[in-house]
């Protein structure tokens, strides 16, 4: 990077980061992709791991929003069919006596209609009434004494971590761009004209400083956006309001679920979602949507968070769960907009607008702020085209059909490639041309976890994975699954990649530690105990 200048220099490598890397590169530009931490280690990886349209949208009279969503998130599913797929989507009807309201029927059934109308038909499939016996077949612990009737509808589902992983290797891998995670921006250079003209960087892991040269910036740092713009533009800017989603799993036999459930919260206007993990044997209950004042490197759960979403479940079901049931949290923050012309924010986090924005200040330098992850591309889309003054020869988007790396004819037979090409689609033989190489490979190093040790190997060979963070909550979602049983394994796992990251038994033990001490940190500060 030190010796290139670039077209332009994208500052943030989340699922909008790296869609505005694989844009640009894919358009002849030249493009490094950096951030200050992991590859998705921002909200990126720490969302509802959901691509939907938003139904609560609906009532919010966002139509524009919800048409844009299912288109994108159709897109999502033809251009990487191996991550991202359809997922139904339960909603459960209760009422006294063996009777709902009719009202609540016909609003739900407005607006599934409308739902379907905006683009959710292009899935294949469209909502339909279901009965109770159809329900608790999907959700057997729904509270059976007053479950009326249902709705199915359907919405899709993916790893967002891997999403913007895949993402950042189809715009390295197949498109040439440089990309580099643990590179911090600290500046950004202006020429004497007042055009931007590089960006200074910081290597987190060796402690460096260097100059990116560019022509170009997009800032796509999600809610450290206003940093970036202060660095760029030397004014202190509030564009962004973040506000804090919290998630926790459970082990699946005490919510089971086959299919994804909204489940009303009792005394609020909001609801919740009850997903099953595709992956492993947990179900995952999110998510809060609170206002965030505090760091925004640091969100955490809190025991209140945690009685939330538990009295929310247990208000509709019979599970009893309680918090000695929860295996895994994860909190993020969502770059929401903050409100214009010196208004006041004086409504709910949840009903605040998931629109995105792109702010071209003239300099050089593109934001692109707001939105949400299934809108990434579109998002992409809009930042790449505010570079036109800036670059030459600017071609047109390419990525509505572009199939992002993985995306091949090569199909699983067993159950092992199906795993993994659930994960890595065309990469897979790879990683089984590992396991040839060396059978013990093949074996699970984590209890009660499907992740097998080439997938560790391959993640610090292939994918930049150059800690046991890395490995543990984002090359796999072990940590978020369960962070008892993957404490337990992490000198396993540590050990399994030492010799390909150079670790000492030193460095080995430092990096268990570390990754416990996050972990619990992480559990006592929402009241569990590790």
């Amino acid at each position: 990077m030190v010796d290139t200048t670039y077209d332009v220099v994208v500052i943030g490598a989340g699922m909008t980061g790296a869609g505005v890397a694989v844009d640009a590169a894919s358009r002849g530009l030249s493009v490094a992709l950096i951030d200050s931490g992991d590859v998705a280690s921002g909200t990126s990886s720490k969302s509802s791991k959901m691509v939907h349209g938003g139904l609560r949208y609906l009532q919010q009279k966002e139509f524009r929003l919800v048409y844009e969503n299912l288109r994108e998130r159709q897109r999502l599913l033809e251009n990487a069919p191996f991550l991202v797929r359809p997922l139904p989507f339960l909603v459960p009807l209760f009422g006294r006596n063996g009777v709902v309201s009719k009202a609540v029927v016909k609003g739900y059934s407005t607006a599934l209609r409308l739902y379907d109308l905006s683009g959710g038909w292009r899935i294949g499939r469209r909502h339909r009434r279901i009965t109770p016996s159809e329900a608790l077949a999907h959700l057997p612990t729904l509270n059976a004494e007053h479950l009326v009737a249902g709705f199915i509808y359907f919405d899709a589902r993916g790893d967002d971590a891997r999403v913007a992983l895949t993402l950042a290797k189809t715009a390295a891998i197949d498109f040439g761009a440089h990309v580099a995670n643990y590179v911090r921006a600290v500046d950004v250079t202006h020429a004497p004209g007042g055009r931007v003209d590089g960006v200074v960087c910081h290597n987190e892991i060796d402690g460096t400083t260097f100059t990116i040269s560019a022509s170009a910036v997009v800032n796509a740092t999600g809610v450290w956006a206003d940093e970036i713009f202060s660095m760029a533009e030397h004014v202190t800017t509030h564009r962004i309001t973040p506000a804090k989603g919290v998630h926790l799993s459970v082990a699946r036999h005490r919510l089971p679920a086959d299919v994804a459930a909204i489940i009303n919260v009792p005394g609020d206007r909001r609801s919740i979602f009850v997903v099953p993990f595709e992956e492993a044997p947990y179900t995952f209950i999110g998510t809060t949507d609170t206002a965030y004042v505090g760091s925004l490197d640091d969100p955490y759960c809190t025991p209140e968070d945690v009685t939330y979403l538990l009295d929310a479940v247990n208000a509709s079901t019979s599970s009893r769960l309680t918090t000695d049931d929860v295996t895994g949290v994860w909190a993020g923050l969502r770059p929401l907009l903050a409100p214009t012309m010196g208004k006041e924010l004086n409504e709910r986090t949840a009903d605040l607008s998931r629109r995105h924005q792109v702010t071209d200040t003239r300099d050089g330098v593109i934001h692109v702020t707001g939105g949400k992850w299934t809108t990434y591309r579109q998002m992409a889309e809009d930042a790449v085209d505010a570079l036109d003054p800036y670059v030459a020869n600017l071609g047109r988007v390419r990525t509505k059909h572009l199939r992002l790396h993985g995306v091949s004819d090569w199909r699983p037979t067993t159950a092992l490639e199906v795993h993994l090409f659930q994960r890595y689609g065309s990469d897979t033989p790879i990683l089984l041309k590992l396991i040839e190489m060396d059978s013990t490979l093949a074996e699970t190093p984590i209890a009660g976890q499907p992740y097998v040790g080439a997938e560790f190997v391959f993640a610090v060979r292939h994918e930049m994975a150059t800690s046991l963070l890395d490995l543990l909550t984002r090359r796999t979602r072990a940590h978020l699954h369960d962070a008892r049983s993957t404490a337990a394994a992490a000198g396993a796992v540590a050990r399994l990649v030492a010799r390909e990251l150079d670790w000492s038994d030193d460095d080995v033990e430092q990096q268990v530690t570390s990754y416990r001490e996050m972990a619990e940190r992480e559990f006592n500060l929402a009241g569990l105990t590790l």
